[in-house]
């Protein structure tokens, strides 16, 4: 029970690695917010977390609004008095061709994944600063420095995420409040049993990622302990990314 007592937020925790996030610090006696846009979705994570004798509450989140985040954050503050973790986690995904992508669409995929990431942290930190201090981490993606064709609002979020990090670690250093950032690469979030032997072996560590493992990186992070982690960006990908792939 590492995080007993504590009081963490997760956004985008309805489903995915966001749910198995919320799930593991639950575990580890946590009191967890499902910060999820999908009423539905957040709803059925807090069912499952409190079926198992733990503590979560749902409150409904759309990241890419900041009048929503305000409300977020004073709602976990009415029910707990405090938030000690923020895990970033929310985002979307658009491939598109950039002869293609609008500014609208290009806008909703910033404004959610980047914009709410920050707006996220501040209002947090505002809370964590008058507690003695807090923990941050932010869910950026092997994509902030590797791409594949129309991928360039996702990518430009991402790697915005990865800077943006370093910067806020920098800047809320003097409150006590750490930032880090994990990249995750291939993370399966559906059915793992339909994956190839292919897919596997593009990794090192010889299987695709599962939600889980990020999870347990969060858990780390943020742990008792690990103060002198600050700043940092963990690429957690079995090794995909450093694998050299030649193809005929």
């Amino acid at each position: 029970m590492r995080f007993k007592g504590k009081v963490v937020i997760i956004t985008g925790s309805g489903h995915g690695i966001g749910a198995s996030i919320a799930m593991a610090y639950a575990s580890e006696g946590a009191s967890v917010i499902i910060a999820e846009k999908d009423q539905e979705l957040g709803s059925e994570t807090e069912k499952i977390i409190v079926t198992e004798g733990f503590k979560a509450t749902h409150i409904l989140t759309d990241v890419s609004n900041p009048d929503d985040i305000k409300a977020l954050v004073s709602k976990s503050v009415s029910l707990f008095g405090r938030v000690d973790i923020l895990v970033n986690n929310a985002g979307i995904s658009l491939m598109k061709s950039p002869y293609e992508l609008t500014v609208d669409e290009w806008d909703t995929v910033l404004n959610t994944n980047l914009r709410g990431m920050f707006l996220c942290s501040r209002e947090v930190a505002m809370v964590m600063r008058d507690h003695g201090g807090g923990s941050i981490v932010n869910i950026a993606s092997t994509r902030a420095f590797m791409s594949e064709p129309g991928s360039e609002a996702y990518a430009a979020s991402k790697g915005g995420v990865v800077a943006l990090t370093h910067a806020l670690a920098a800047s809320l250093a003097a409150d006590n409040i750490r930032v880090n950032c994990i990249s995750p690469g291939w993370i399966e979030t559906g059915d793992y049993g339909v994956l190839r032997e292919a897919d596997h072996k593009q990794h090192f560590s010889g299987r695709v990622g599962r939600p889980g493992d990020i999870a347990q990186a969060c858990l780390f992070l943020t742990s008792e302990g690990n103060e002198f982690i600050n700043g940092e960006n963990i690429v957690i990908d079995g090794g995909m990314t450093r694998k050299m792939i030649y193809e005929p």
